[in-house]
This record gives structure tokens, sequence and C-alpha cells, in this order.
């Protein structure tokens, strides 16, 4: 998909809200050079882990020795391989520009399953489990806040009318979905039924459904970062909970009515049984 003449359609898209900020420094003819998008980091002080400055580079090519390879590469050098005119890589450095700590958090998290396999009490199959589940979030991710721990069972238990029709005003007030994921926002470009994100949801104060959506940003991204760098957390998909995007009140004005919830293949019951 082509860049459009103007990033107005995604500013008035409530899927892409997290990174409206960061769009809207965007020029309006087409996709951001890698120097663009350099520019947009100045004077944020991004960094990943070890410390060093964040950048966007070109995609290496051909058969790369460990340190050049993409995960060893950001952690080791601060360098974010980016290919250009490419909405996928596009919308990962967007979601770097805006949830820094997290991004950073599940590069380390990558670097350390590649390099601690000696130090490592887990097996093998469980290393793996770590990086899948780590890759699925920074893919397909969303961050479900909630100030209601009724409303987040329902959502963990597949119980889709009673959250988004019968508790949906409850839900405007005391639950918000944030996506995270880039391949996510990749697929939002173009949304559909049956579009499902993976949610990892975090308990807030009430409060912060009032706060500016800046303040709300920043909160969230330290939280995702301070859960991540749990070992014990994110070692397994199932910590995160599918969530059908497109049912999310206000997300799109088709479910605006209840009959919209009744299609069973996207509203799935879901592994709620085996919980």
């Amino acid at each position: 998909m082509k860049p459009p003449h103007s990033w107005n359609r995604l500013l008035q898209s409530p899927l892409f809200a997290p990174l409206h900020p960061v769009i809207s420094r965007l020029k309006t003819d087409g996709f951001p050079t890698l120097d663009e998008l350099n520019a947009l980091l100045v004077g944020h002080g991004i960094k990943v882990e070890s410390g060093l400055d964040l950048c966007f580079v070109e995609q290496a090519i051909g058969r790369l020795a460990f340190e050049q390879q993409y995960e060893p590469r950001c952690y080791l050098t601060g360098e974010v391989q980016t290919r250009a005119d490419n909405w996928h890589d596009l919308l990962n450095a967007l979601v770097w520009l805006t949830y820094p700590a997290a991004k950073a958090a599940i590069n380390i998290r990558h670097y350390q399953a590649l390099t601690n396999f000696a130090a490592s009490q887990e097996t093998s199959s469980q290393r793996g489990a770590v990086r899948d589940t780590n890759t699925l979030l920074d893919e397909s991710g969303v961050i479900v806040a909630y100030a209601d721990d009724e409303l987040a069972g329902l959502l963990r238990n597949f119980r889709w009318r009673e959250l988004f029709w019968q508790r949906r005003e409850r839900v405007k007030s005391h639950m918000g979905f944030y996506i995270f994921g880039h391949g996510l926002y990749e697929k939002a470009l173009n949304p559909y039924v049956g579009m499902t994100a993976q949610g990892l949801l975090l308990a807030v104060e009430q409060e912060f459904f009032s706060w500016p959506g800046g303040q709300q940003r920043s909160h969230l991204d330290s939280r995702l970062a301070d859960y991540l760098a749990d070992p014990a957390h994110c070692c397994s998909t199932r910590e995160l909970s599918p969530v059908p995007l497109l049912g999310v009140p206000g997300w799109t004005a088709d479910n605006a009515c209840e009959s919209y919830y009744d299609n069973a293949d996207y509203f799935r019951s879901g592994r709620n049984s085996k919980r």
C-alpha cells in the first residue's frame, strides 16, 4: 500500500490514536526518509537498554554475523534496520517514537534469549516461548488499560457481548485500548472483520482515563517496560488475551448496533473453557 497524499486519514482513525502525535509531524507527500525519521528523534533522548542512542539505518543485506542481525545490532549499536518505502518498518519506527522504553525492553529480552543459553535454567522450548511471546506482543499487541476488574474478567473469558455491548458505557470510561504492535498497525491501514490483537492487560487507577493522551502513553510505556523487565513475565503466549479489535466501542461505526456482536466467527468463545 502506498502512503496517502496526506496523513489525515490515519489522524482521523481511533485505531491510530497512540501514533497521532508523531504522525502529525510527518510530511504529507510520501514515506519519510531515514534522515527525516532520525530528525524526529532529536531532543527526545531515546536509547536502547545498552545506553546507546537510537537511530534508524538501512537494512543490511546478505548473510550476517550475529552482531549484525536485527535484534543484536539494535542492542549493541542502537541501530534499528529500516527498509525504505515500507509500511511495516515505518510503523515500527513510529512505535519506537511512541513507546521507546517498552520497545527497548522487548529488544533486550530478545538479545538475552539469544546470548544467555549457557546461563539460562530454562529448556530450549521455554526459551523459544519467551521470544515467541515477545514477538507476538511486538507485532500484534494491544495494551488494555483497565480500572474495573469485572471488565477485565469479561475480556479474559471471551464474553464479548457482555463487555462491548451490555457494559458499553462502562468500557468507554473504565477501559482503554492502545495498539502497540507495528504489524497490527499495518493491518489497521485497511481494517477488516477478523482483525484480532493480542492484549496485555494492565490495571490502572480510574484517574488515568482523565489524563491527557501524552501522559497516558508515557505511563503505559513505563508500565509495560517495567513489566517486561521482570523475567517471569511474557514467558508464554497465554499471558496475552485475544481481542477482536473492531468490537471496541467507537472503533467502527458498524458496532453501534447489538447485532454486530452476533458474528460468532469473529467474537469467538475462545479458550475460556481451558483457562
